[in-house]
């Protein structure tokens, strides 16, 4: 089985992730789609399955003659994207020549190069693209394909010497909970690598540290032709302090190391409203200084309309360079590693958080690496073949390097 047979294979299974359900694995699928993965790694000859109550697979290729070296792993998350459409996908093999891709006729769904630039990059490459009613999956099920066909490869050549290596799959990264029941000790790495970046090259151990923000305005409520000196409008007052805030410091504003606050909710009545915000900035400084400005923010609604917002702060995750920084040989084994396939290593923070960020402060560095899609989380998602073959090799590559070094 080649490693596109594999992706083709698992992104048959519906495995979105749902916030709502308060249980893990959030989604039945994924449940189905780990069950399956195990049975495959069984066949393929793989040690120490295990498949938790939680949804989290974990597997060992055992040493073969280089038992002295450290112990590595590769991550992939088996869930997809509740953004958009995750069932009954209908991936298509095409040879990009240039200009716009149909991807679905009737709805008119058109993959255009104006809209999409990368797509530019590829151009005489096969690539899966999606029938434009779903997402594709690539995100991540190439990097599952990726971990797996490079475990199968290296099974069948008994001749590259390897330490033990180690694999896990894990639920609901996409839902920020992929690393909530992550056992590291039980997993037993000395580092790992996630398997879960975008475009070929693609070498990431800087990311954001993330927060989220959520406002409740109260207001007070009589009827309108009365209302002078006695009305409160929740919705009026959460409309003004949304106008406080920088306006070009928003997702469609900002790229690179730039942060940003990011309004992904709002609601509300005369009586009550409500804004959600994503907070994000790579600067640890920068990221304690957006939260203060969002208390400063309350203090002043509050000092003009007495009692009026309160505010709820939560951090989520924080820039594994934190970590990393100190471990750099792991970046630069891997970025090696991508030389010696032909590829040239291009380093860039993400713009986002992986499972990868959390577990690099639970004790588990984890740098991430491309599987190769592009345009996650939607209709337009594509991943060149090549790219993936790409990723399975950089993993491949890794090891044998490991195995060659002297700890």
């Amino acid at each position: 089985m080649t490693v596109l047979d594999r992706f083709i294979k698992y992104v048959a299974f519906d495995t979105q992730s749902d916030e709502t359900t308060g249980v893990t694995p959030s989604t039945p699928g994924q449940r189905v789609f780990a069950e399956a993965l195990v049975s495959e790694m069984k066949e393929m000859g793989l040690e120490e399955i295990t498949l938790d109550e939680h949804g989290y697979v974990m597997a060992t290729l055992p040493a073969n003659g280089a038992n002295m070296v450290p112990t590595i792993g590769f991550i992939a998350h088996m869930d997809t994207s509740p953004d958009a459409c995750g069932k009954d996908i209908r991936p298509r093999k095409i040879l990009y020549q240039g200009g716009d891709i149909v991807l679905n006729e009737e709805e008119k769904v058109v993959l255009s190069p104006e809209k999409f630039p990368e797509l530019n990059d590829y151009v005489g490459q096969e690539l899966i693209v999606t029938d434009g009613r779903t997402l594709l999956g690539a995100d991540d099920k190439a990097g599952i394909a990726a971990i797996l066909g490079a475990m199968d490869y290296l099974i069948k050549r008994k001749d590259i010497k390897h330490g033990k290596i180690r694999v896990a799959f894990t639920p609901d990264e996409e839902i920020g909970e992929g690393a909530d029941h992550f056992d590291v000790a039980k997993f037993g790495c000395d580092w790992a690598y996630t398997i879960d970046g975008g475009a070929i090259g693609e070498l990431e151990y800087e990311n954001f540290n993330a927060a989220t923000a959520q406002l409740t305005f109260r207001g007070l409520n009589v009827h309108p032709g009365y209302a002078k000196d006695k009305m409160v409008n929740a919705a009026a007052r959460a409309a003004e302090f949304a106008s406080w805030l920088p306006t070009n410091e928003t997702p469609e504003h900002t790229e690179g190391y730039e942060g940003f606050f990011h309004l992904i909710a709002i609601s509300g009545s005369v009586e009550e409203a409500m804004l959600g915000y994503l907070i994000r900035d790579h600067s640890h400084t920068r990221f304690e200084e957006r939260k203060a400005l969002l208390r400063t923010l309350v203090a002043k609604m509050n000092q003009l309309y007495p009692d009026c917002v309160e505010l709820e702060l939560k951090d989520q995750y924080y820039n594994m360079k934190e970590i990393l920084v100190e471990k750099k040989y792991i970046v630069e084994l891997a970025a090696e590693a991508m030389r010696q396939v032909g590829i040239e290593p291009k380093v860039m923070p993400v713009r986002g958080g992986t499972d990868g960020a959390r577990l690099s402060f639970m004790g588990l560095p984890c740098p991430n690496l491309f599987a190769g899609g592009l345009n996650f989380h939607g209709r337009y998602e594509f991943l060149p073949i090549r790219s993936l073959e790409k990723s399975m090799e950089t993993i491949i590559q890794i090891i044998e390097l490991n195995a060659q070094q002297k700890h």
